[in-house]
């Protein structure tokens, strides 16, 4: 897994949980997925989907 670089990770905006980020997503009519971020250890929302560990929200 890519580890987020410092830079990119205090550039975005962190979440407490993934349930959370998804509702920023939606809220914001965006195609977005939540992961964990390894340097801080909260949320961020990403439009990738390979290599990221995607939680199951309910929708």
């Amino acid at each position: 897994m890519v580890r987020t670089r410092a830079s990119i990770c205090a550039r975005k905006r962190r979440y407490a949980s993934a349930e959370a980020a998804m509702a920023a997503a939606r809220e914001a009519g965006l195609v977005l997925r939540p992961y964990r971020c390894e340097r801080c250890r909260q949320f961020h929302l990403t439009s990738r989907t390979k290599g990221k560990w995607m939680p199951k929200v309910a929708g």
